[in-house]
């Protein structure tokens, strides 16, 4: 009779150690659960930077083949003029206001 309840406690506190192991333990369901998100987040990631990569490569491809809109690149990145032209900056709303905030200063 003695055995039966330590063969009891024993059985007991090693299902508990087991139910432990199962839940926090570093294989346990806690841990699959924060390698699902995050195996989600990394999926939402490879779609944008797929996306990205398509848009790339289309834009290779004209580079590549389209004068125009090698043109329309040069001219809107690097401000580029044809002749007879005039090109007028203005500042951003952020530069706009450092601007008076410098001239306000000086007076």
């Amino acid at each position: 009779m003695k055995y039966r309840y330590l063969f009891l406690g024993i059985s007991l506190a090693l299902n508990a150690l087991l139910l432990w192991a199962l839940v926090w333990g570093n294989n346990g369901l806690v841990a699959y659960e924060n390698l699902e998100q995050e195996y989600s987040a990394l999926n939402g990631r490879i779609g944008e930077l797929n996306a990205r990569n398509i848009e790339l490569s289309r834009e290779i491809r004209l580079l590549q083949s389209d004068r125009k809109y090698i043109e329309q690149t040069i001219r809107n990145r690097l401000n580029f003029v044809k002749d007879n032209e005039i090109l007028y900056i203005f500042p951003d709303e952020q530069d706009a206001q450092t601007v008076e905030g410098a001239n306000e200063s000086k007076n």
